[in-house]
């Protein structure tokens, strides 16, 4: 049964902490011992006062009390230590979760929302904390009481015990019931929760675009009807474990009905003593408790299995690569790159890049042009290993990526996105996103050389200026500028510039070519190249289409050879420079 593979996956967490959790384990076999002494102490008070015992009835109180304070004892320590062992395999649970899915290939990234992913992790991580709570302070010491209490009271009275048994029986009956003929409609709930996280994670991002199209009211009521939806799934769910309720109370009541009649028969015939039926009743109401926390922990667990489920298909999910500290080094580069007979695919789509081969010489600058879809941005995201490629191989200085660690790989790899990416962090912070060791010094050099000092120190803060989500408080230019004095911290040996400067008016535009030219000196530089400028000075241009490399050469070779590049460039796709624009007649 599902249900009980993933109790026994969350109780599999617990192993880092395994010694403690034996220890709450025998602390719950204590309580437990609580349990069903007491009512048996109980009845042999009663024997002890119906017969005249007075002493003897003494006896058994004093040592009804002295495991009564046992027991709290007992309690008291396992609910705290199980508290902080809940509270800290949470966290570290969480951690785990963080890890691996930031490390998830970009294409499980495309497909999963970051709302969903949100809530993903904290509901399950939530559910997880609930099961171990209860565990320690409940089911184990309720499966160690039924345990035991069963076998003494067949020793009792089989007659009696048969009752109690049957009263197990209809628990497990019914309850299996209710989680049949419901688990598939619960699943349903879930990931109508996962829509409503999606979609208010959608709003929230977008709350400029939402309120300028005067969405607001259309983005509620879209809401409120997935809500409503949530609520027509939930409630025949509920009703099946309302009738569960219903039906556990009514064979609670009954069994208790019945064993104060059948030990009335029984007395009456001299089979059983009144203390014994006392005990009896004694156990019944202990089973009957513990049968309906046990029922109330099933139904609880199953409607946490969902999230549970969730929240492991994440965890199981293949990472992309990592980091492996088995796997050599990069050595210092000098940055020759080679793609060899490189193809690539995203799952269940076309190839994306086809066949690519060619050579980036060491300190050399490779333009990649083509059309919108060409796979130009997609070939350069295999050299820093955000996928692999399904065929082929890329080399640095001759070493195959994929033969070395993956994070001393992207050490050497620095990168302007066409997204600046930026954090809800200071502006120094997302700076040193570049190099964590960078002090103010080398952090105010980047940004003058990036021309961002100018527009940082006239902020409230300087460069302690929090930058709003996704850096939506900076204009597209400043984002932009930013990134590239972080690519500039970083110092790598190989750069890639992801249209780095689409975002720059010209006259700003024109003023970082200097500082780009800079961070181009001596290292081996992608450029995904719209000014013409870029592509006249670079030594190698690619020309991509369709994910196949059609063309490659120099300005004006590919010029003469009158291909797609001369075509592209004829069409106006490469941007002039200010100085190159004619004058108006």
């Amino acid at each position: 049964m599902e249900i009980l593979r993933t109790y026994l996956r969350v109780l599999a967490l617990l192993a880092p902490e395994k010694g403690l959790a034996i220890l709450l384990a025998v602390g719950n076999l204590l309580i437990a011992g609580v349990f069903f002494l007491e009512p048996w102490l109980f009845g042999q008070v009663v024997d002890a006062l119906a017969a005249g015992g007075h002493s003897d009835a003494w006896h058994y109180i004093g040592l009804w009390a002295g495991v009564g304070f046992a027991g709290v004892v007992a309690s008291v320590w396992v609910s705290l230590h199980a508290d902080r062992l809940a509270h800290r395999r949470r966290l570290a649970v969480m951690a785990q979760f963080f890890e691996h899915s930031i490390a998830l290939p970009l294409g499980f990234h495309g497909d999963h929302h970051t709302g969903r992913l949100l809530r993903i992790l904290h509901s399950g991580s939530s559910s997880l904390f609930n099961v171990w709570l209860g565990f320690f302070r409940e089911h184990l010491a309720t499966v160690l009481a039924v345990v035991v209490m069963l076998p003494l009271a067949w020793r009792m009275n089989w007659k009696l015990a048969l009752l109690m048994i049957g009263l197990m029986v209809s628990f497990a009956i019914f309850n299996t019931l209710a989680i049949r003929r419901t688990s598939s409609d619960q699943g349903k709930v879930e990931q109508l929760h996962h829509e409503i996280s999606e979609r208010a994670g959608d709003v929230l991002g977008n709350v400029l675009v939402v309120q300028s199209f005067t969405r607001v009211a259309a983005e509620v009521a879209e809401i409120r009807t997935m809500m409503r939806r949530v609520l027509e799934a939930q409630y025949p769910v509920l009703r099946g474990w309302a009738w569960l309720s219903v039906a556990n109370r009514a064979a609670s009541t009954l069994t208790i009905v019945a064993i104060f009649a059948l030990g009335a028969a029984l007395n009456s015939r001299g089979e059983v003593s009144v203390g014994a039926i006392v005990s009896f009743v004694g156990f019944a109401m202990l089973l009957v408790g513990r049968l309906e926390q046990l029922a109330n922990f099933v139904s609880s667990l199953f409607f946490q299995t969902p999230s549970l489920r969730s929240f492991f298909q994440i965890l199981d999910a293949p990472a992309g690569p990592a980091g492996n500290a088995n796997l050599p080094q990069l050595p210092t580069l000098r940055g020759e790159v080679r793609f060899e007979d490189v193809s690539f695919g995203y799952a269940g789509d076309r190839p994306a890049i086809r066949h690519l081969s060619f050579v980036a010489p060491a300190g050399a600058t490779i333009a990649l042009v083509g059309p919108t879809g060409a796979g130009k941005t997609t070939a350069l995201s295999l050299l820093y290993r955000a996928y692999d490629p399904t065929a082929g191989r890329i080399t640095v200085d001759g070493i195959d990526i994929r033969g070395v660690d993956v994070n001393s790989l992207r050490k050497n790899i620095a990168v302007v996105f066409q997204d600046a990416g930026l954090f809800y962090r200071s502006i120094a912070d997302n700076l040193r996103i570049g190099n964590p060791e960078a002090d103010p010094k080398d952090i105010e050099e980047a940004a003058r050389a990036a021309e961002a000092h100018d527009f940082i120190v006239v902020k409230p803060e300087g460069y302690g200026t929090l930058v709003a989500e996704r850096g939506r408080s900076l204009s597209g230019g400043e984002r932009q500028r930013l990134s590239i004095a972080r690519a500039m911290l970083k110092d790598a040996p190989i750069l890639i510039l992801d249209e780095a400067t689409s975002a720059l008016d010209n006259a700003t535009e024109a003023r970082i070519q200097a500082a780009l030219q800079q961070l181009t000196e001596g290292r081996t530089t992608f450029v995904i190249a719209h000014r013409l400028s870029t592509v006249r000075s670079a030594d190698l241009i690619l020309v991509l289409k369709d994910g196949e490399l059609v063309e490659q050469g120099r300005y004006a070779e590919l010029v003469r050879q009158g291909g797609l590049f001369a075509e592209l460039d004829r069409q106006g796709q490469f941007v002039a420079d200010a100085d190159e624009v004619p004058a108006a007649s």
